[in-house]
């Protein structure tokens, strides 16, 4: 779990970087807060599009070695964004990118769910290290561009280097561990023969529904506060890097917080609640002016952060069937989606100002809220990525119908 956690670092760095290349390019290129975003949408649209294909394909087969390539194609893309100044060409690159970071989310969610046997807290570590790969890129590129400038961008590709070599280890270990007790073929009909009879899609549409809304605010923030930070405290382009730093870091404490109290509690009830009090977080994020943001910028991150594992969890174990498709799912829609909807943020912003183009972002946790009332949380049944062999596994925390 730890290699496959810092595997997914090295692949979230590339989601990170993203936001994090959006004021060097409105700095050096002049773009536009809607061209700015275009960048965003150009990651997040053809990601959000391929995770759920990759997914399926996941499901039909495993495909370990995708982790190590799309981490590879993930880092070329970024690396390859600050070369030239096409628009058309920069736009490219990070789609490629968005293609790389959406073809490693499903197979890696399915690989980490058969390494912690479902357990709650073990995924937590896993999505964790996602989100210091997200934390960490702010540093990264203002290290890497903002010394050198956008030319320099090639040098991004060191984390995908390290990341692509980290993994081949982990998926060695779960394959021995997979052959150790009844061979790959066997286990896999095992596991087919104990998976639950139904899979419960309503309940899994309405997840998707509260995914999106998450992912609406979480993109639109980290696009965005870079700018509405410099501009509320007046400190210039470090108040905004220090306020992506923020927002990825609370993300990563919320990530944790959320496994830790799914072992309390049930995971609807920890998720519900945390949207709740992330509206309050992110109406603090855009109204109040000053450093004082800086507090609910951790807020809201950690808030919106809680749910992160919990909601990959709860969609597995809604579609048993299709553990990849429904890790691919909500695993990437998380963090990719949202960026759909960041040129219209974008168009707003040009057109009034950025505080009141991110007003509408309070709304979106207020929906995931809703999306996730009435929920049930699924039985505590173990789905074919949960189970390896004939034999229980350790036994877990009974959950809360």
């Amino acid at each position: 779990m730890t290699l496959l956690a810092v595997g997914h670092a090295c692949v979230d760095v590339y989601q990170g970087a993203v936001a994090a290349l959006v004021p060097f390019f409105v700095a050096e290129r002049a773009y536009t807060y809607a061209a700015a975003s275009g960048i965003v949408l150009a990651a997040s649209l053809l990601s959000s599009v391929a995770q759920p294909l990759f997914g399926a394909l996941t499901d039909r087969k495993p495909l370990p070695w995708l982790l190590p390539a799309s981490t590879l194609v993930g880092g070329l893309g970024i690396a390859l964004s600050g070369l030239g100044d096409s628009y058309a060409l920069t736009l490219l690159f990070v789609a490629v990118s968005g293609i790389g970071v959406a073809a490693y989310h499903p197979e890696s969610a399915r690989i980490a769910r058969v390494a912690s046997r479902g357990g709650h807290t073990a995924m937590s570590w896993f999505s964790l290290g996602g989100n210091l790969g997200f934390a960490f890129s702010p540093a990264l590129v203002a290290l890497v561009v903002g010394l050198g400038g956008l030319t320099m961008s090639p040098l991004l590709l060191l984390p995908a280097l390290a990341g692509s070599v980290l993994c081949l280890p982990a998926l060695r270990v779960v394959q021995r561990g997979q052959d150790a007790t009844s061979g790959a073929g066997a286990a896999h009909r095992t596991q087919a023969a104990l998976t639950p009879a139904a899979d419960d899609r309503r309940s899994f549409l309405r997840l998707t529904l509260g995914v999106i809304c998450r992912s609406v605010v979480f993109i639109g923030l980290s696009t965005f506060i870079s700018f509405h930070m410099a501009q509320s405290t007046g400190w210039g382009p470090t108040a905004g890097t220090a306020a992506l730093v923020v927002l990825y870091l609370g993300g990563a404490v919320g990530t944790v917080l959320g496994g830790r109290l799914a072992e309390r509690w049930d995971r609807v009830t920890v998720v519900r609640r945390s949207y709740l009090l992330t509206v309050l977080a992110v109406a603090g994020v855009v109204l109040v002016p000053g450093p004082l943001g800086y507090l609910f910028v951790a807020l809201a991150s950690a808030g919106l952060y809680v749910p992160f594992s919990l909601q990959v969890t709860l969609a597995q174990d809604y579609l048993p069937h299709r553990v990849g498709t429904a890790g691919g799912i909500t695993l990437g829609l998380t963090v990719s989606v949202g960026g759909i909807a960041a040129p219209a943020i974008g168009l707003l912003a040009d057109a009034t100002s950025l505080r009141t183009a991110l007003i509408p972002l309070i709304a979106m946790p207020a929906l995931s809220w809703l999306a996730f009332r009435g929920l049930p949380e699924p039985a505590a049944a173990i789905g074919p990525a949960r189970r390896t062999t004939p034999v229980a596994p350790p036994s877990e925390k009974a959950e809360s119908p």
